[in-house]
């Protein structure tokens, strides 16, 4: 073949370009169907519960008696036109016992419960990769870091969690205000009581990494320590403390529900997903859908979240993604 021929072919076939690391990620992540219908189905919900109020006319605090215990859409329309099931369209999800609005309590009680469990899992995320890395690249802190974290496992958190509500709950009302003060407080103590798990995994991680040829080299040629973590040991544990990023945020989400559902949340008349559950819960048997809605929320959020962390680890994790 003459040289001609091979310019020809050369310039035919230009060379691809490369593609980052974020596309690879990003393909990688897409190729997880669980993962990627997760993802919808978070940005939906996140839409439903900020964008929606915006667009939603019926304010999810107003008192309407006279339209007191509707039934929503399906129950009327499967009931029959000759029945005495209160229904309409302008509440499709029916009201409450007061005549609020339920789909304007389940945006408002989104926003709440959603802004719990993302504050919340950053605030464990933090500690759990701060006392992780620390504890497993420098040797001298290893022992009593470690030593804390056994600590914290061994408590019974949900025991806990009630006495610090019951101990810190007035105080920060009475600083910070009613709703205000209670968000400081669960999201300080769901932050401070999920972080044990995180610290673990990334301290392991660490461990294995800080031992490897690219890490021994970086010592070698007087690299500071705040440099190989931020350079080579957080992009490699990133893997860890992002699949531990979307198991907190279902984790908190449900810790706070739980705290609601036992009354020890926000104030009665400040809706949050599991405030609405334990509302439901007194006139379950007459109207059994006022559980389903925000049951739904609740676990298919966690379900999509779950979902979403197991795409995240496939994809961030350098020695499996591409397979």
């Amino acid at each position: 073949m003459t040289d001609a021929t091979n310019a020809t072919i050369g310039e035919k076939m230009p060379e691809a370009p490369a593609r980052g690391r974020w596309a690879d990620v990003w393909r990688q992540f897409r190729a997880h169907r669980g993962a990627f219908w997760g993802m919808m189905f978070l940005v939906f919900i996140t839409l439903f519960v900020t964008v929606g109020p915006l667009i939603w006319p019926h304010d999810p605090t107003a008192l309407d008696i006279r339209s007191k215990d509707m039934r929503p859409f399906y129950v009327g329309l499967f009931a029959g036109e000759d029945s005495n099931v209160k229904w309409s369209w302008e509440h499709p999800l029916g009201t409450d016992n007061l005549g609020r609005d339920l789909m304007a309590k389940l945006m408002l009680g989104g926003q709440v419960s959603l802004a719990v469990g993302w504050v919340a899992m950053l605030l464990a995320l933090f500690l759990g990769a701060l006392i992780g890395v620390s504890a497993g690249f420098f040797k001298s802190l290893d022992g009593p870091l470690m030593r804390m974290t056994d600590l914290f496992l061994a408590l019974p958190l949900l025991p806990l969690l009630l006495v610090m509500m019951l101990l810190f709950r007035e105080p920060l009302r009475a600083t910070f205000g009613s709703e205000t003060g209670t968000f400081i407080l669960i999201v300080v103590v769901i932050g401070i009581t999920s972080w044990m798990q995180t610290a673990r995994v990334v301290r392991g991680d660490v461990l294995a990494l800080k031992e490897r040829e690219f890490i021994l080299a970086a010592r070698s040629i007087g690299t500071p320590s705040s440099k190989i973590i931020s350079r080579h040991l957080l992009p490699n544990v990133m893997s860890a403390i992002m699949v531990s990023a979307t198991l907190g945020l279902a984790n908190a989400i449900i810790t706070e529900s739980a705290i609601s559902f036992l009354g020890l949340g926000f104030p009665p008349d400040f809706p949050t997903w599991g405030k609405l559950l334990s509302d439901a819960t007194s006139r379950l048997q007459r109207f059994p859908e006022r559980v389903i809605w925000p049951g739904v929320a609740i676990s298919f959020t966690v379900l999509a979240v779950n979902y979403m962390g197991d795409g995240l680890r496939d994809a961030l994790d350098p020695r499996i993604r591409g397979r």
